[in-house]
C-alpha cells in the first residue's frame, strides 16, 4: 500500500542536507582553529620564558640597569604566568590562521560585491590591533612605568620599594596590549557600521563632543589608573574617530563618483535629429 508521505519525508532529507554540509564544514574548520591554537601553544609554551623576557624589557628600562625585580608571592605562581604568557602568545600566533578559517567558511555565501567590501577590513585589522599594540608597548608602558616607579622612596622614615609579582605584572602588560590593540579597531567599526547603513558620516560629526567624553570615559575604565595612560589612549582614540570620519567621507564619494559614471554609460546615446525634407 503506497503512502502519501514519503515525497515529504524526502523534501525534507534534501532539506537538511545542506545545513548539515554547513555543520561539518564548520566543525571542520573548528577544529582547524583549535589544533592551530594548541599547536602555537606548545611551542610558545617551550619559548615561554623568552617571550615573557621579552614583555619584562619596559619595566627592566623604567628600573635601570641593576635596578629592580620581579617576585612571586604562591608557590605555583610562576608557573601558571608561564601558561598565561604560552595562551597569550598562542593566540597572538594562530589569530592569521583562525580569521583564515572563519573567512574561509562565511565567503562563499557573500556576493563577490560583498567579498571586496569586507576583505580591506579584514585585513586592516591586524595592521590596526598590531600598531595598538606596539604603541602600548614601545610608548605608552615606559612612560607609565616611570611614572609609577617615582613613588620610590623614603615615606616618613620607611623605604618603599616597587616589588611587582610576575602574576600582577603580566596581567598589566596584556591590559595595556589589549585595551590599545582592540581600541585601534575603531575604524574598521565605525565603516562596517557606516557600510551597513547604520550610522552615516552627518551624525559621527553631530556626536563628536560626546565621543570625545566617551574616549575618556573609555579610557579611564580600560586602562590603569593613572593620568598618563589614559591620555595616552583617549588622545589616540579621538584623532582614529576624526580619521574615520574622513576615511567615511571618501568612501563615500568615490562611490558617489562611480554611481554617476555607471549611469552615464547607462544612459542612451541621443540619435541625431533627421532634417525635415524640403
Amino acid at each position: 500500500m503506497s503512502t502519501v508521505d514519503e515525497p515529504a519525508d524526502d523534501d525534507v532529507d534534501a532539506s537538511r542536507a545542506p545545513l548539515l554540509d554547513h555543520l561539518t564544514e564548520l566543525r571542520q574548520r573548528l577544529l582547524r582553529c583549535v589544533y592551530a591554537l594548541v599547536l602555537a601553544f606548545a611551542v610558545c609554551f617551550y619559548f615561554s620564558e623568552q617571550i615573557f623576557a621579552f614583555l619584562v624589557v619596559p619595566l627592566k628600562d623604567a628600573f635601570g640597569d641593576g635596578n629592580g625585580r620581579l617576585v612571586y608571592t604562591k608557590l605555583y605562581e610562576a608557573f601558571f604566568v608561564q601558561v598565561k604568557v604560552a595562551f597569550f602568545g598562542a593566540f597572538c600566533v594562530s589569530f592569521p590562521i583562525i580569521a583564515n578559517q572563519l573567512w574561509a567558511f562565511v565567503a562563499p555565501g557573500l556576493y563577490r560585491k560583498e567579498k571586496r567590501a569586507l576583505l580591506p577590513f579584514i585585513l586592516a585589522t591586524p595592521l590596526l590591533f598590531t600598531a595598538g599594540a606596539a604603541l602600548a608597548y614601545y610608548v605608552v608602558m615606559p612612560t607609565a612605568f616611570r611614572f609609577f616607579l617615582q613613588f620610590q622612596g623614603d615615606s616618613a622614615g620607611l623605604e618603599v620599594e616597587a616589588l611587582p609579582s610576575t602574576d600582577a605584572y603580566l596581567s598589566l602588560v596584556m591590559q595595556f596590549i589589549l585595551a590599545f590593540g582592540i581600541s585601534f579597531l575603531l575604524p574598521v567599526l565605525l565603516m562596517l557600521l557606516n557600510r551597513a547603513g547604520i550610522v552615516s558620516r552627518d551624525q559621527l560629526k553631530s556626536v563628536r563632543r560626546y565621543m570625545i567624553v566617551a574616549a575618556f570615559i573609555v579610557a579611564a575604565v580600560i586602562t590603569p589608573p593613572d593620568v598618563v595612560s589614559q591620555l595616552m589612549l583617549a588622545i589616540p582614540l579621538i584623532l582614529l574617530y576624526e580619521f574615520s570620519i574622513l576615511a567615511i567621507w571618501f568612501t563615500e564619494r568615490k562611490a558617489a563618483k562611480a554611481k554617476l559614471d555607471a549611469d552615464a554609460q547607462e544612459e542612451p546615446e541621443a540619435s541625431p535629429q533627421s532634417e525635415p525634407a524640403e
